[in-house]
């Protein structure tokens, strides 16, 4: 059901930002090259981010921590002029049941 959305974000080859290692695991299975994760304050995440990357993916788990991290992360993105690219973790949200992102790794869900 993702395999065109995940085309879609691979095309991009944007930054996508995952909440841990596992998550990384998962995206990077998929092909994706420019992951980070959430491994220092946010604001030196998104500068850092920022420094080199123009559009970002922010891929967090799509439970209560992960909306809150999601919001903050796109705010301080947002604040330093990157663009945020929603479409695939809508996707995400409405054709799968997957709600924390390293269960993208197996290939039933995707």
């Amino acid at each position: 059901m993702l395999a065109n959305p995940i085309e879609r974000a691979l095309k991009l080859d944007c930054a996508v930002i995952v909440e841990g290692i596992r998550d990384k695991r998962a995206l990077k299975t998929l092909g994706f090259r420019h992951v980070f994760t959430i491994n220092k304050p946010l604001y030196a995440l998104a500068e850092e981010v920022a420094s080199c990357y123009k559009q970002v993916i922010i891929l967090t788990d799509l439970d209560a921590e992960g909306k809150r991290l999601y919001r903050r992360l796109k705010r301080e993105l947002q604040r330093l002029g990157v663009r945020i690219e929603d479409g695939f973790r809508l996707a995400i949200l409405r054709h799968t049941k997957i709600r924390q992102i390293e269960g993208l790794r197996s290939a039933e869900n995707v």
